[in-house]
């Protein structure tokens, strides 16, 4: 459903060059749980901002869904987006004047969905991340651990066909971290494609793929030799 070929991106101040990417080519599956592991300066929060089509690349090709991303204006970027990946950040990124159903339910005002549809999509993705009691509740009135599941929450609700999560653990406790991660193998299990970013090796353990990127490439991709380690078989 993804697949990068030979991917470079370039970043220009001046007359200094910078090459952040050189010569990436991924494929990622429909179902995997990879996550993208690598030191800070590695690419890999560039590899992020192609992979989610919040950026394009100087050279190279993506194709996404049979898509070719790279031919894509600005707006039409802007709508496939909305519709093809749903983002969690390492801050949650929630409005605290907003409930948390309110919350969920904010990207689908851009997308242009009625209020009653917004509602039921929202109230479906809390219940599926074990927040169905939780629709009034402002962000102040909750843990890490729920203000991320709000997150995990407001990226399903529109069903895309994958869930980019950006260090979704950097904030969190070694216990919640452990919650997170459960919850993002059960999502999985259903069938949801997840693409990690991390810099932390234990969390990156926690998946079914291992990509390492350093120096703007990718150097080492494997399957997990040990199996995922909260798979249910």
């Amino acid at each position: 459903m993804l697949v990068l070929e030979n991917i470079e991106k370039v970043y220009k101040t001046g007359d200094i060059s910078f090459k952040a990417l050189n010569g990436v080519s991924l494929r990622i599956e429909k179902g995997d749980f990879v996550s993208i592991i690598g030191p800070s300066g590695s690419g890999k929060s560039t590899l992020m901002n192609i992979v989610g089509c919040l950026d394009k690349t100087t050279s190279g090709s993506y194709l996404l869904n049979g898509e070719d991303v790279n031919t894509l204006d600005d707006d039409e970027l802007s709508r496939f987006r909305n519709v093809q990946i749903g983002f969690v950040f390492q801050s949650f990124n929630l409005l605290p004047k907003l409930s948390t159903l309110d919350n969920v339910a904010l990207p689908m005002v851009y997308a242009g969905y009625d209020p009653g549809e917004r509602r039921e999509l929202a109230e479906k993705a809390l219940a599926v991340v074990g927040l169905a009691d939780k629709l009034s509740n402002k962000p102040t009135e909750l843990s890490g651990g729920q203000k991320q599941r709000v997150a995990v929450a407001r990226a399903l609700a529109m069903n895309p066909g994958i869930i980019l999560a950006d260090e979704p653990t950097g904030n969190l406790d070694s216990k919640t971290t452990m919650e997170i991660m459960t919850l993002f193998q059960s999502l999985n299990d259903k069938g949801h494609t997840i693409i990690l970013i991390t810099h932390e090796p234990e969390v990156a353990e926690l998946t079914n793929r291992v990509v390492t990127i350093k120096d703007g490439q990718i150097v080492e991709d494997v399957r997990n030799k040990k199996g995922c380690g909260l798979c249910k078989s």
